[in-house]
């Protein structure tokens, strides 16, 4: 693994996700991939056909607000298929988060899709942190909906993103 100094090039993961919005769930999984990594993308999916809460210039200023200032990190937005953007990004691998079997399925699919598609680019899974297991942004706008507090589960920024949005409905 190439470390900061080394003459080898950076080594470069991508994190893709909707990020709709960012949870503590994902932001222990990017501090976790840094330790791998010299450099993780974290990039939202621009899925025209998943229609989110949030728009993704929203999605956007909140994963720079709450990554902002985290070394090693950039935030971007893709379109199109994962493994291009990760081809265009030099990346060597793919990080993917995983919480229960169901979605080991659903990633071990798309992973071997990914590896026919792309052999060069390795799909890492990352099983959850134990406090982040049941945590996922669907669960937690349902949450917000019905008045529930979600700071356990996000940082302040992203509670209050999430609260205002919820109340503009």
């Amino acid at each position: 693994m190439a470390m900061s100094g080394d003459s080898q090039s950076p080594r470069v993961a991508l994190f893709p996700a909707s990020f709709d919005p960012i949870t503590n769930g994902h932001l222990d999984l990017i501090h976790r991939s840094l330790g791998m990594f010299d450099e993780v993308v974290v990039a939202v999916a621009n899925n025209v056909s998943k229609a989110g809460l949030f728009s993704l210039d929203e999605k956007l200023e909140m994963l720079n607000g709450v990554l902002g200032a985290t070394g090693g990190v950039r935030v971007a937005s893709f379109e199109g298929l994962v493994v291009e953007y990760a081809r265009t990004l030099g990346a060597c691998a793919i990080i993917r988060g995983l919480r229960a079997m169901s979605d080991f399925e659903y990633e071990f699919e798309m992973a071997l899709m990914n590896r026919h598609l792309e052999p060069s680019v390795e799909i890492i899974f990352l099983a959850s942190s134990q406090d982040y297991i049941y945590v996922s942004s669907s669960r937690l706008k349902e949450l917000a909906r019905f008045g529930a507090s979600v700071a356990d589960f996000v940082p302040p920024l992203i509670e209050d993103h999430l609260k205002r949005k919820i109340s503009a409905l």
